[in-house]
């Protein structure tokens, strides 16, 4: 179990927030392996003080996924108090502060792990949120701007005293950002500092690294990011393991496929079919993954623009892999 200030998850192993990732849609597809926290893809608090209809939309708190986390990132503390409490009226359950986006266009407007550099304002923006809202607020970051630069545990320090319920820490700094292995071992440092729960991120790709990570760390959740593109399913996978050491397999062929005919619905549905045909490409590139011809597939997905093409696309490959896999 996990408590995030008065909120009690089913459990610790959280869906991570992805920038271009964890939209609704998505959300919904990994609502199914029942992740004991869903957090969607980082908003602008700037945008939504302009009234940005697109950023509103990313908000899209489904009633039926609960509890969801809605991240914000910003670099003002009245406009990130202002954006929560938009976020609050949309029924989210927790607020969390993006401290640890690494992309040149965030971090140039000292959003993002440009807050790493400047913990006085990291602590003001957390203050800020935390009084705005009446429900928790969690900081996600990175362990610091670079080697020479490790704040993560003092950053941890200030969100605690600031109010913050929970802090996510990404083993990476933002010089790497995707790129080598995550430091564990300084996740084991931030959750020595504080008492406030301390989620692990980082390299968590399968059931035994998720054990591995609590066990290393002593942290109280751990987040999936990245290896849960194209692999909703792995949420399940982690919590059998981590339950009963039960490993269940892949899905077969047909299981998968009927995953990826649902997530194309609700894609559509949401976003319509050209936008949503579009946003699909990157998911299908990431379901494909490790199989016969993927390749070939993702390019061809690549120039369809109507759900009847990619359907029938997409029967034709199932049947293609139905026999392979039979033979």
């Amino acid at each position: 179990m996990l408590k995030v200030g008065t909120l009690q998850l089913a459990n610790p192993v959280i869906l991570a927030p992805m920038a271009g990732v964890t939209d609704p849609p998505f959300r919904k597809i990994v609502s199914w392996y029942r992740p004991g926290l869903i957090c969607g893809e980082m908003v602008s608090a700037m945008a939504l003080h302009y009234n940005s209809k697109r950023t509103k939309e990313l908000i899209g708190v489904d009633p039926t996924i609960k509890p969801v986390s809605i991240q914000i990132f910003g670099s003002d503390p009245a406009v990130m108090a202002e954006a929560a409490r938009t976020i609050e009226a949309y029924g989210a359950d927790i607020i969390d502060i993006n401290m640890g986006c690494p992309v040149p266009k965030v971090v140039k407007n000292g959003e993002g792990a440009a807050l790493l550099n400047n913990l006085p304002l990291a602590g003001r923006i957390i203050e800020s949120v935390v009084a705005a809202v009446r429900i928790p607020v969690t900081v996600k970051c990175r362990l610091g701007w670079d080697r020479e630069h490790l704040v993560a545990a003092e950053l941890a320090e200030i969100a605690e005293n600031s109010g913050a319920a929970m802090i996510a820490v990404h083993g990476r700094t933002r010089e790497q950002y995707y790129h080598g292995r995550a430091d564990w071992e300084q996740i084991a440092l931030v959750k020595q500092r504080v008492t406030i729960p301390v989620v692990g991120n980082g390299d968590v790709d399968s059931p035994q690294a998720a054990k591995a990570m609590f066990d290393q760390t002593r942290c109280d959740g751990v987040m999936i990011g990245q290896a849960a593109m194209g692999r909703p399913w792995l949420f399940g996978q982690i919590l059998a393991y981590l339950d009963k050491g039960v490993i269940i397999a892949e899905p077969q062929i047909e299981e998968r496929f009927k995953i990826i005919k649902e997530h194309i619905g609700l894609q559509v549905a949401y976003a319509g079919e050209k936008r949503g045909i579009k946003e699909m490409r990157k998911h299908l590139a990431w379901y494909f993954k490790g199989l016969p011809a993927a390749a070939r597939i993702r390019d061809k997905v690549n120039q369809i623009t109507s759900i009847e093409a990619l359907q029938a696309v997409l029967g034709e490959y199932q049947e293609t892999l139905s026999v392979r896999h039979e033979t």
